[in-house]
């Protein structure tokens, strides 16, 4: 992590990734994520250590993620009075259970409404290699997700680069890790053949949108790193972060993490941040300090709180 700090005071954005597709020029009108999954809850919903939300950018929504336990996001919606049965496609961040736990109950469930109901879902490239952790069994439950998904209708859609999903949005699919930020705490291995490489989660993927007032950016755990995530957004769509939303996994980080990481969202010009999940409540309100952000614009992610980009965070009654 030194030699990060050291060397980010010199580095500039990096360029996309050969083959990577840039987004379309013409930014969206507006977005709105609102939080159906992670540990606090507000009146309605309830907690747990996952992450799932509800984007709509210009009349169009996804679900980005499905939280942890089968029936969360499902009972979650439900109290919050969101209908996600009209919602076709589901992007899925990277392949830990803790953001995948909910696909096959609110497939199943969904589906009975409607046939088309999260009927796609969106990963990166690597989601569903071999992963072992101790002993033989397969620690990518993923890989046995995907049969079953797709024995009841639904379709992987599978990244290796940048693509656009309509107008002013865009998935990174796997970000290029410029900077050594390790930003992950697991201790799998990818499998090989008979070998194995650390597993560093290159599947790691984020959603951007571009509007008039900046880059908001989406993420489930920020594996890739946030100051990894914000360069490659900026690379593509120049211009400043309205708003960073999700889980960044930094609740273990030291000072000296969080303080090279405040300085990157410095750089990139972030003016909100939701931090959701695998943030920490204490690097929240640390990040907030060393970025320059206030209690209106750096809040603790709860079931309930959302983010508009043309008003700002409402972060419900519990982290007001």
């Amino acid at each position: 992590m030194r030699r990060a700090l050291v060397a980010s005071t010199l580095a500039l954005l990096v360029p996309l990734a050969a083959g990577a597709q840039p987004p379309d020029g013409a930014p969206a009108e507006n977005v709105k994520i609102t939080v159906v999954s992670t540990m606090l809850a507000e009146i309605a919903g309830i907690g747990e250590w996952g992450f799932a939300a509800v984007v709509e950018v210009d009349g169009r929504r996804w679900l980005f993620d499905t939280g942890a336990r089968p029936e969360t996001v499902l009972r979650n919606a439900e109290d919050m009075k969101i209908d996600l049965a009209s919602i076709t496609d589901v992007i899925l961040s990277h392949h830990h259970w803790d953001h995948t736990g909910g696909l096959l109950t609110l497939r199943k469930a969904l589906m009975a409404s409607n046939p088309s109901a999260l009927s796609v879902a969106h990963v990166a490239s690597g989601m569903f290699r071999s992963r072992r952790s101790t002993g033989d069994a397969e620690a990518n439950q993923m890989i046995a997700v995907r049969a079953a998904y797709e024995a009841i209708g639904g379709r992987f859609v599978e990244y290796d680069t940048t693509r656009p999903l309509q107008r002013g949005v865009w998935l990174s699919g796997p970000v290029p890790r410029r900077y050594n930020e390790r930003n992950w705490s697991g201790s799998t291995r990818i499998m090989d053949g008979t070998s194995s490489v650390e597993d560093t989660l290159p599947e790691d993927q984020a959603l951007i949108v571009s509007t008039a007032r900046g880059l908001t950016i989406v993420t489930g755990c920020g594996h890739a790193g946030i100051g990894n995530i914000l360069a490659y957004a900026q690379a593509a769509r120049p211009g400043r972060v309205r708003a960073v939303v999700g889980g960044l996994h930094l609740l273990a980080a030291d000072e000296a993490q969080l303080v090279w990481t405040a300085e990157r969202m410095r750089a990139a010009g972030v003016e909100h941040l939701l931090g959701a999940h695998c943030t920490g409540i204490e690097a929240v309100f640390r990040l907030r300090a060393l970025a320059g952000l206030t209690r209106a614009t750096a809040v603790v992610g709860a079931v309930g709180s959302s983010y508009d980009d043309a008003t700002g965070l409402r972060p419900g009654m519990l982290a007001r």
